[in-house]
């Protein structure tokens, strides 16, 4: 399986969009947008012109709250993390590094989820 690769293009009207390569197929993927932890409503995919895929995740206004907010975008079958962004709002932040601890937890809880569906399948295996 080719690399996916998703880039973003721009945020607009509260939409995230960008740019998904190395699919390959005439079905779109289908993606998840999550907010810690919790599923959204997910994004769109359709295909361009030139073989590649416009992906737009609308952010849900009722998610935006003071602090940081930080929205995954990842590939629904494998839980692979492709893009995300987050939102900083409310009282000045002392540092940048508050979001990406927020980005790290919402991986880590990922990954312990994948793990732990990991272990399912290969105790179910033996």
């Amino acid at each position: 399986m080719t690399d996916l690769i998703l880039t973003k293009t721009r945020m607009t009207d509260g939409v995230w969009n960008g740019v998904l390569t190395g699919h390959v197929g005439d079905t779109a993927l289908r993606l998840v947008l999550t907010h810690h932890g919790d599923v959204c409503p997910g994004p769109t995919v359709t295909v361009l012109a030139d073989g590649t895929w416009a992906v737009a995740a609308p952010v849900p206004a009722a998610r935006l709250a003071d602090g940081v907010q930080t929205f995954i975008i990842s590939d629904a079958a494998s839980d692979t993390v492709l893009a995300s962004f987050a939102f900083l709002t409310g009282d000045a932040l002392a540092e940048d590094i508050r979001a990406e601890m927020d980005l790290l937890r919402d991986e880590l809880d990922m990954l312990k989820r994948a793990f732990r569906r990991h272990c399912a399948e290969t105790s179910s295996d033996d």
